[in-house]
């Protein structure tokens, strides 16, 4: 067994649950759209955020993180730029029962989100358990090539 975490891969339901996401930056916001397409309720936690969160369809709270912003939610991640905020949010939602995923510590982690596309009825989800998010990410713009190539069925 490596060092690293095994991780089981799996596709979750979202639809309607409550997903808390601490932090409004870049990385936050790729992880809100793709929450929104999973068609999750988004509550989103930043003292400033970037102005595309304007338009999205999630309760933006503009202040800092509170303990009490877990309550309830299914699941959370922390992606601020602040590494003790990450951290508090991690140690917080793991005393709650809540699967955490954290920004900038793959070792906080209860789950990570991979690089993936969608095509019709095919989802495609590749991981390098943390390790290589550009690598995951090139794997995933091949496939998608890849995918279009074939002949598709309906």
């Amino acid at each position: 067994m490596s060092e690293y975490a095994c991780y089981y891969p799996i596709f979750l339901d979202l639809r309607n649950k409550p997903v808390l996401v601490v932090g409004a930056g870049k990385v936050a916001l790729r992880k809100t759209r793709g929450l929104l397409e999973a068609q999750a309720r988004v509550k989103v936690v930043a003292p400033r955020w970037e102005p595309a969160f304007q338009s999205l369809p999630v309760c933006l709270l503009p202040r800092k993180f509170r303990a009490s912003d877990l309550k309830g939610a299914s699941l959370a991640f922390a992606a601020t730029d602040d590494r003790r905020v990450n951290h508090r949010v991690a140690v917080e939602a793991r005393r709650r029962g809540i699967p955490v995923n954290v920004a900038d510590a793959r070792e906080e982690c209860d789950f990570l989100v991979p690089a993936r596309l969608r095509s019709g009825g095919v989802q495609i989800a590749v991981s390098t358990g943390g390790r290589s998010p550009r690598l995951a990410a090139a794997l995933r713009r091949e496939l998608e090539q890849a995918l279009a190539r074939l002949p598709h069925q309906k």
